[in-house]
């Protein structure tokens, strides 16, 4: 995928994934119940700074904090904008 955005320093470009619609046991969440996802996967990484190597990379699926970053749409997708300090977990 070319995105033409390139996060500066150490922000991290994160594409959330969709929200569960179902539960395991088969129930339907309908959308007024639907959590923000906390969830999603590495779009793009900036470069650093001089005092912080990245750690994440490009593909990485990741666990943010629900109000982690910021909001951000770009091309009709919803992405968000967020320090790599924020990133609670690489899965």
């Amino acid at each position: 995928m070319a995105l033409n955005i390139k996060p500066l320093s150490d922000r991290v470009l994160v594409e959330p994934v969709a929200a569960e619609t179902q539960t395991a046991s088969g129930i339907f969440i309908p959308d007024t119940a639907k959590e923000k996802p906390q969830k999603g996967v590495v779009v793009a990484v900036g470069n650093g700074t001089k005092d912080h190597d990245m750690t994440v990379k490009v593909g990485d699926t990741v666990l943010y904090g629900k109000y982690a970053g910021t909001e951000l749409k770009f091309e009709g997708k919803d992405y968000l904008i967020m320090k790599e300090e924020e990133i609670f977990a690489v899965i």
